[in-house]
């Protein structure tokens, strides 16, 4: 009976009288849900009851797992939480009604707010998360009953209809799956994932298991093969260790074949579907372990992490390699002690202190210092859904650890750059930030930190303020929300004629860029909700909206993608454009004025070639006597690439054109075609054809290209009367 196994592992590290309350607990909970049902048809109180066995395996408090045995009897039962403080006391009271509050909160997941952005919903979802993140951070009890609630949730999952599995998957994927891996709470991380994957994408996780599963006895095999030799190795030296492997679990499987599709290999080229785990007694055995390892077999290089020595915010230690084994195989290898590995399963619950007679633990606070830090940022941060960017950023992103000159460590999210460490140790040296210095050597603002990187700042004497080019997310200085923030702050207390004045010329130079007639500007306004254009101007100007953002806004909203583990193969070039709102039919993208999606467009027969798709402002379209040709087309499915013309004006130098190249290849653009003329004015001008997916893409390429030393101007080709040919009839 699962009533019985909580009690018996709740024996196995509590006092006899902390039994007693978690069996009041749940003797009050089997009463007050006594007649109910869940969906899936058994006994209410088995959910309660589960929830508690998957925090009895963390070894939480007994008031911890009498909560989660009561954190459904006060919404679900009628059970005042007056009374549950009058029998369980107020602790177990603050619990049960803060996870109860939790659970009325319905958190939109990041890829749903991105969607709707702007609408009032996503507001109100960051909000939600917002609350949940700042109650964790006052007492991070209630997140360990939360997850273990939301895994017990998807683990009955199929009683629910197909929507709702879809809208609880996402959400889990999206916030609870980050929130274990943050906290290092791995065995909840990976089923969690797992869980989630099977109902976002059915087909593929078939296919991923079907896969595991066929290969299962060659794997065994291995296994066996490679523990073999090395318990010998390990006997010989004198050394005790405990060896088995892990399969990787499936979503993580699939993440490694969507990186693998990007760079054109298939699933089959997958070899590293495992991990062999070596357990001992002692730090000083772990080194040990790893000299014997690379005794063995070849160590590949850059395959070597020292997370003893350089601990993992959330507390996981362990020494990682990976090394080619016989079969020309490679095959990674965590060594790591006893303890190590309890808490690289259990993560922060290990070190929960009000576990009954234990202090403080120092590496417990360090390692949720993160989470402190979110109420700082909570108190800061003036909107609830720039605070949801922060925490998707700034928190649940993989982190990058580097050190100040005096040897402090900071985490950053991976991609941060040396400004946003500025604005991490202090937000007046951020302002005041002239230059950095990455292992001793000067570096570009937009540099990439890497773990290991000693950085230091160099500082203005003066209070010079930032850069607006700062605040250009093409340029890629800050990737933080929080450095964001503190920039945006620094701008809004300028002069507002002045942010105005900024924002009118940053819109000029972006439509400029684009081919977007200025008077356009009506849509954007009404896009982004402002009454007035001042407001607008200035909120372009501080940077509370950026030029990335509009051209998302302008972009159509996509439908999702179905994608299958053959994503390496090359794809049929269908056309996504729909006619009427009908699609396959035969379509042409005019040559005139080169639509791209996020161009309003608009259709015209033609008499022998179909359907040829033309921007509205097109020349040819305004000028266009037959009316009647014309018809109301949009972009569809837009997974496929436009030629657009870019001509670039220069100063003419040495490696010009290889710098020019070299910025759109680092977008992963393709260049068509290039042309350079040269002026005798020391000037030269380059036409680029490249195929670009969106407008977004193509507002990315022209900002990376107009930051090319020398470059005086970057524009579109094709907007309005640029370029004029007569359509084809």
């Amino acid at each position: 009976m699962a009533a019985d196994e909580l009690i018996e592992k709740a024996k196995a590290y509590l006092p006899a009288e902390k039994i007693a309350v978690i069996e009041r607990a749940y003797e009050f909970a089997r009463k007050a849900h006594e007649g109910q049902t869940r969906k899936s048809g058994e006994p209410y109180i088995e959910h309660p009851l589960h929830v508690a066995l998957i925090l009895v395996n963390l070894q939480l408090d007994a008031n911890s797992l009498a909560a989660a045995l009561l954190h459904d009897v006060e919404e679900n039962c009628g059970i005042p939480n007056s009374e549950i403080a009058d029998k369980f006391g107020p602790e177990i009271a603050k619990l049960v009604d803060a996870t109860t509050k939790l659970g009325k909160l319905s958190l939109q997941t990041t890829s749903e707010t991105s969607k709707r952005s702007g609408a009032s919903g996503g507001s109100s979802q960051a909000e939600n998360l917002r609350k949940m993140l700042v109650a964790m951070a006052e007492d991070l009890r209630v997140v360990f009953i939360k997850l273990a609630d939301r895994l017990h949730n998807m683990r009955t999952l199929q009683a629910l209809e197909p929507e709702r599995q879809r809208r609880i998957a996402r959400e889990t994927l999206d916030i609870y799956a980050p929130l274990a891996h943050r906290l290092g709470i791995w065995e909840l991380k990976w089923q969690l994932e797992d869980l989630a994957f099977r109902y976002l994408e059915p087909e593929q996780y078939r296919r991923i298991a079907g896969f595991i599963a066929s290969k299962r006895a060659d794997r065994e095999r291995f296994i066996a093969e490679i523990t073999g030799t090395l318990q010998q190795e390990f006997e010989k030296a004198g050394l005790k260790a405990e060896i088995f492997g892990r399969a990787k679990h499936i979503y993580s499987i699939y993440q490694k074949t969507e990186r693998y599709a990007a760079i054109g290999k298939d699933f089959d080229d997958i070899h590293d579907l495992l991990a062999l785990r070596v357990i001992v007694d002692t730090v000083p055995e772990c080194y040990r372990a790893l000299g014997i390892v690379h005794n063995l077999w070849h160590p590949l290089p850059e395959q070597f992490n020292d997370y003893i020595a350089n601990p993992k915010m959330n507390g996981y230690q362990s020494l990682h390699t990976t090394i080619m084994c016989e079969r020309t195989m490679p095959l990674e290898i965590q060594i790591r002690t006893r303890e190590m590995h309890h808490v690289a399963e259990y993560g922060m619950a290990v070190h929960w202190h009000y576990k009954e007679g234990s202090k403080k633990d120092l590496s417990f606070e360090n390692g949720i210092g993160w989470l402190r830090q979110l109420i700082d940022w909570h108190r800061e941060l003036s909107g609830a859904e720039e605070f949801l960017e922060s925490v998707r950023t700034d928190v649940f992103s993989d982190q990058v650890f580097v050190y100040t000159p005096k040897g402090e460590i900071k985490d950053l999210p991976k991609g941060a750059t040396p400004l946003d460490f500025a604005y991490r140790i202090h937000t007046d040296l951020g302002h005041r930030c002239i230059g950095a210095k990455v292992n001793g050597k000067l570096v570009p603002l937009n540099s990439e930190l890497r773990n290991g990187d000693i950085v230091e700042i160099l500082a203005s004497k003066i209070h010079r303020g930032p850069s607006r080019d700062w605040l250009n997310l093409n340029l890629g200085f800050v990737k933080t929300t929080h450095a964001r923030a503190k920039i945006r702050q620094w701008f809004t207390k300028q002069e507002r004629t002045e942010n105005i004045e900024r924002g009118r010329e940053i819109l000029e130079k972006f439509m400029r860029h684009l081919g977007i007639k200025f008077t356009e500007r009506n849509k954007l306004m009404e896009l982004f909700s402002y009454e007035t254009f001042d407001e607008f101007y200035d909120a372009l100007g501080y940077g509370g909206v950026t030029t990335q953002q509009i051209a998302a806004r302008l972009a159509p909203e996509q439908p999702a993608e179905t994608k299958t583990i053959e994503t390496a193969h090359p794809k049929q070039q269908v056309s996504s454009i729909k006619v009427l709102g009908v699609g396959d039919m035969l379509t042409n993208l005019a040559q005139c004025c080169n639509p791209v999606p996020g161009d309003e467009i608009i259709g015209f027969v033609t008499r022998s070639r179909g359907v040829s798709i033309h921007r509205k402002d097109c020349v040819n379209i305004v000028n266009e006597e037959e009316k009647e040709r014309l018809v109301p087309v949009d972009w569809g499915q837009t997974d496929l690439t436009y030629p657009v013309t870019v001509v670039v004006d220069a100063w003419n130098r040495v490696g010009l054109a290889r710098d020019i190249t070299a910025v759109v290849a680092s977008e992963k653009v393709n260049i068509a075609n290039m042309n350079v003329s040269e002026k005798p004015d020391q000037q030269a001008t380059i036409s680029i054809t490249i195929d670009i997916e969106d407008l977004g893409q193509l507002s990315r390429v022209l900002s990376r290209i107009e930051g090319v030393r020398g470059v005086i101007n970057v524009t579109r080709m094709g907007e309005g009367a640029s370029v004029k040919s007569t359509p084809p009839s």
